[in-house]
């Protein structure tokens, strides 16, 4: 499972808002985000500057020192490769080149899989040895079944929602008045939104995309797409697209605005949550001056785990129990063919009763908590709310005076409720590691945080018996693979 609650903030590094209003340097990915390592004990590290986008150096390896003197030539050659990162054709060429493939005859619209764009017939040549495909006018209308997913877990990975869920999002922002989606990162809810209007058989919706995939550009006029990179509030044509955005969230004629957010799962929550309220500033200055303190109306598209962090940054928010599914993604789909239950959810600031979910999918109203939950989320009377976050049937401990997952069991010596083979000897309250009970760290920075799992599995495998490893040669500098990690760590158990 990709999606893991260790990001960047939980292991020592923290991003730092801009106080001074200095100017951040860039890169491909436009400004980029100011971090600072915080050690043992809370201690402070250097600061430094990295991609807002990418949390992996080897997609985009750009790294200052906040207090680092850099030389003219060296600005001059990073602008450059800033440049060279761009796309070949600007959004305006791009929608010259749409109008004109639109317009050729079915036989001569192809679209080159390897270069992943449109092709003019003069273009047929070049391409000659990539693989290419026809177009038919459904595809047009439907790019990312076209395009092929971005799959970088780590900065672009594009989870498309399933028709289900898609349809349950547009007739619920229908149904609560809403005629102009601004769509962060839903490509297909884009999609849906005009294909519905072309069916001319509800009332008619706008919608603008904001997204870091440029390739949308190919698809949609500039009042439709706006190249966008949303942990950094980044908009690439800079005035141009700020223009659009800004008249899109103007509403007039009684056209509510709401915002969907699916940003990816392994994106850092505060600088997300900046962005979002950014863009929820630029709506309510557009508004008369008796709304001008009200949050722009908003879906974000999340895992339920991050919910501390999300209502921390959003206190407005609340997480719904609907389950979001995705096309093309391993686990979280709905039915046999994926995980049965996804993690993914809804946080929104509309309120929880006027999001109605579908009882045909074991979804019911509780009158008390005032909100649509799963069947099985069943509510405490003791806690006053309906308390599972994961699907399960939650149990209340009387111990613990609140509701806990259902394989959890309470352990006297830690005074508390855990998994039934948890390392004892820490109460909740005390400071420390969890996993291995050092009081120098946390479990999520722990360096055998994952051994025990390790040393379950593998006594599980071996019936229980004692089974010894060879130990390891003295690690090298140069870094290890996953599976000589692991190797490493079961190697210091058997000692």
């Amino acid at each position: 499972m990709e999606v893991s609650e260790a990001n960047d903030e939980s292991f020592g590094i923290e991003v730092i808002p801009s106080a001074d209003g200095k100017p951040a340097p860039c890169c491909p990915h436009g400004p980029t985000l100011l971090f600072e390592k915080v050690g043992k004990g809370g201690e402070k590290g250097r600061r430094f500057y990295a991609c807002s986008a990418c949390r992996d150096r080897k997609d985009c390896n750009f790294f200052q020192w906040e207090e680092e003197k850099v030389s003219e030539a060296r600005l001059l050659a990073r602008e450059a490769e800033n440049q060279s990162k761009r796309p070949v054709f600007t959004q305006q060429e791009n929608c010259s080149r749409f109008r004109k493939f639109s317009s050729l005859p079915l036989d001569e619209k192809k679209f080159c899989q390897d270069c992943q764009m449109l092709l003019l017939p003069g273009e047929h040549e070049a391409h000659s040895s990539h693989r290419t495909t026809a177009v038919s006018t459904d595809q047009l209308r439907r790019p990312s079944v076209l395009l092929r997913p971005l799959d970088n877990k780590k900065s672009n990975a594009q989870y498309l929602f399933t028709d289900r869920s898609s349809h349950f999002l547009l007739d619920t922002l229908a149904g609560l008045g809403y005629r102009k989606v601004l769509c962060v990162g839903t490509p297909r809810l884009q999609e849906l939104i005009k294909l519905r209007n072309l069916e001319q058989k509800h009332e008619p919706m706008k919608s603008l995309l904001l997204d870091i995939d440029f390739r949308y550009t190919q698809f949609y006029s500039q009042d439709e797409f706006c190249h966008y990179n949303m942990f950094n509030h980044h908009l690439f044509d800079g005035e141009a697209s700020g223009a659009v955005l800004q008249a899109f969230l103007t509403e007039c004629d009684s056209q509510k605005v709401v915002m969907v957010a699916d940003p990816p799962f392994g994106g850092l929550v505060k600088p997300l949550a900046s962005s979002f309220s950014l863009i929820s500033h630029t709506w309510s200055k557009l508004r008369s001056s008796d709304c001008s303190n009200t949050d722009i109306p908003m879906m974000w598209i999340f895992p339920y785990f991050f919910e501390p962090r999300i209502l921390e940054c959003l206190p407005s928010c609340t997480m719904l129990d609907y389950q979001v599914d995705y096309d093309n993604h391993p686990l979280y789909k709905h039915g046999k063919t994926g995980r049965k239950q996804s993690p993914v959810r809804l946080f929104t600031n509309i309120s929880p009763r006027d999001v109605v979910l579908p009882k045909d999918e074991g979804y019911r109203f509780c009158s008390v908590c005032q909100r649509f939950v799963l069947s099985l989320n069943k509510h405490c009377a003791k806690c006053n709310v309906c308390p599972s976050k994961d699907g399960r049937e939650w149990k209340h401990c009387s111990i613990c005076e609140k509701c806990v997952k259902p394989s959890w069991r309470h352990c006297q010596c830690c005074g508390r409720c855990a998994l039934p083979d948890h390392p004892c000897g820490h109460g909740e309250g005390q400071e420390g590691c969890f996993n291995c009970g050092s009081l120098e760290h946390k479990r999520k920075a722990c360096p055998l945080k994952d051994t025990h799992r390790i040393s379950h599995r593998s006594n599980a495998k071996t019936g229980g018996k004692h089974v010894s490893h060879r130990p390891l040669l003295k690690p090298k500098a140069k870094r290890k693979s996953g599976a000589a990690r692991r190797a490493k760590k079961l190697a210091a158990l058997s000692k």
